[in-house]
């Protein structure tokens, strides 16, 4: 997928402001989190800032739960991707992938020099735009 222009100026200018290896993986991120709202057709993807995070959110169909990505700031160089920890997302994500790195129950920490295990990823991101919609289907 081609890289999508920004269209906040907020959310461009916070990625200005990232180291290049690092801005590199978070762009690569948010091309993915684009790339599955399109394939799980979860409608636009408001992209905006949420405690100074580049965040992105379902609020056309409301389908899924916010999903933040940047840098963790708890290690040199890596980064995270982060959801609401009122959700059970991080419970299912240790179930199906046990080899992440994770963050209590909102986020999953990545090292900038490792590739992003994108299958895994993908499959998270999928299932955070789609929270609602899943849960919604159960009840």
């Amino acid at each position: 997928m081609p890289d999508k222009p920004f269209e906040n100026e907020d959310v461009a200018a916070a990625f200005a402001t990232y180291p290049p290896r690092l801005r590199e993986k978070l762009l690569a991120l948010r091309a993915l989190i684009f790339d599955v709202a399109q394939a799980e057709q979860v409608g636009r993807i408001e992209e905006t800032l949420k405690w100074g995070q580049p965040s992105y959110l379902t609020t056309e169909t409301k389908s899924g739960t916010t999903v933040r990505i940047d840098r963790d700031k708890g290690s040199d160089g890596g980064y995270a991707l982060y959801v609401n920890c009122q959700t059970s997302l991080l419970e299912d994500w240790r179930t199906h992938y046990p080899q992440l790195r994770f963050g209590g129950n909102r986020s999953v920490h990545f090292s900038s020099d490792e590739a992003i295990p994108m299958d895994a990823i993908r499959h998270c991101i999928a299932m955070a735009l789609t929270y609602h919609r899943r849960k919604s289907a159960k009840a």
